[in-house]
């Protein structure tokens, strides 16, 4: 049975609820989580799908609203832990893990094969070399490009395998010639910039690199930062040239139109370019290029998790449910409500070109960053996209930017 609570009362009517199914003989595992209503959908139908072959279990679903979902976590993990709760992967896990707060799972992994299932998304999972919980759903971000406007600027279009960093650099003085932006971006919002920055972090310097960074453990002023506002400089003069101005909804717009090649953006944004005229015939997806030869293909993909608390009440039936959304055919399902990605590589995507690349994408990728607003802490994330935004604006102030970012570091990394 599911229990849809929001808000402030969410915690005090889990107990009452608590004792009205154990009254009923049934062991409750209680789910606090922070669905949208589509989301919300989706998981009811697993918990109805787990609880017909589990009828002795009844997980409760607690669901709050995204913002104050945010503050509560920080709040019941201490107080009224739950046995299951929704986070994030990678740096956002970290805190609650090193707090105490979630359960080591690394048995849920090793006894149903996810280490293999799951491999893309388990660095994520991983520290202190042991699981802490299980990623369901991601999506993919990389390169979306208009094949009318390589037509248009006379430009070779990528093959299945993409294009060199090289060529697509090369590839940007032509469409500069013809009148069309290489690289489109809104970065009024800030974030959309940091997915440029996270891949040239990701393809110059690798995953492990880029995740110290964004933990504060690598300076901003160091020689390997340096390398990657050095790639950045590349395509620097082929962004569109107003992006501090245009929100990414209007930066979509321009691709749409042709008057920019590429976008690089997540896979939510198809529904944008498909309502404004594209289709499949003239929409693209390639991964981004790769920079340094022979490093592990890392991809951007914000992966939503499951946790066990560690005051979990019902440890091991929440273990069995984690076990469950874990699973190649609950992924599937779900991910086909929300028109998502599975993590679980054995799962299968419909025929929507664009999920089947970034499935094929993601499930083949050495690891996954979250994006650099979820790597990093607030304070340091804030600064660090003002930074990019400024660098594209104004390239020569490198130096005082990443001075300024690393004084920033100092303040954020205690």
């Amino acid at each position: 049975m599911v229990h849809k609570l929001a808000g402030a009362l969410a915690l005090g009517a889990a107990l009452m609820l608590s004792t009205s199914a154990m009254a009923q003989d049934k062991r409750v595992v209680k789910y606090n989580a922070d669905y949208d209503p589509i989301p919300l959908a989706g998981m009811e139908a697993l918990i109805a799908d787990f609880e017909a072959a589990n009828p002795d279990i009844d997980i409760q679903l607690n669901n709050f609203d995204h913002e104050g979902y945010k503050t509560a976590i920080r709040n019941f993990l201490t107080t009224d832990p739950p046995d299951l709760a929704n986070w994030y992967a990678g740096n956002r896990m970290a805190p609650f893990v090193s707090a105490g707060l979630f359960m080591d799972v690394s048995d849920v992994w090793a006894d149903n094969g996810l280490d293999e299932a799951l491999s893309s998304a388990a660095a994520s999972m991983t520290q202190d070399g042991k699981k802490w919980g299980v990623p369901y759903t991601y999506y993919q971000w990389g390169i979306y490009y208009n094949r009318d406007a390589y037509k248009a600027a006379g430009v070779e279009l990528p093959g299945e395998a993409g294009v060199t960093w090289d060529q697509f650099v090369a590839n940007c003085e032509k469409f500069k010639a013809a009148g069309i932006d290489c690289i489109t971006t809104g970065s009024k919002a800030l974030w959309p910039v940091a997915g440029i920055f996270d891949y040239l972090s990701l393809r110059t310097n690798g995953y492990e690199w880029h995740m110290d960074l964004t933990a504060g453990k690598v300076a901003w002023t160091d020689d390997k930062t340096k390398a990657v506002f050095a790639e950045f400089a590349k395509i620097q003069p082929y962004v569109t040239a107003n992006h501090a101005a245009i929100d990414w909804q209007d930066a979509a717009a321009l691709l749409v139109q042709g008057k920019a090649a590429h976008y690089v953006m997540g896979n939510f944004a198809v529904g944008n370019f498909k309502e404004g005229g594209m289709t499949d015939e003239n929409l693209g997806f390639m991964i981004f290029p790769e920079i340094t030869p022979g490093l592990p293909r890392a991809e951007e993909a914000p992966t939503d998790t499951i946790h066990v608390t560690a005051g979990a009440k019902n440890p091991d039936d929440a273990k069995k449910f984690l076990a469950f959304v874990a699973s190649a055919d609950a992924q599937t399902k779900y991910n086909a409500a929300v028109n998502q990605l599975p993590t679980n590589k054995n799962s299968t995507v419909g025929e929507d070109p664009f999920l089947k690349a970034g499935f094929a994408s993601l499930s083949n990728a050495y690891a996954l960053a979250q994006f650099f607003d979820r790597d990093a802490p607030a304070e340091m994330a804030k600064a660090g996209m003002e930074g990019f935004q400024q660098f594209l604006v104004q390239p020569d102030q490198l130096d005082a930017i990443l001075e300024r970012l690393d004084q920033v570091r100092g303040q954020v990394y205690k």
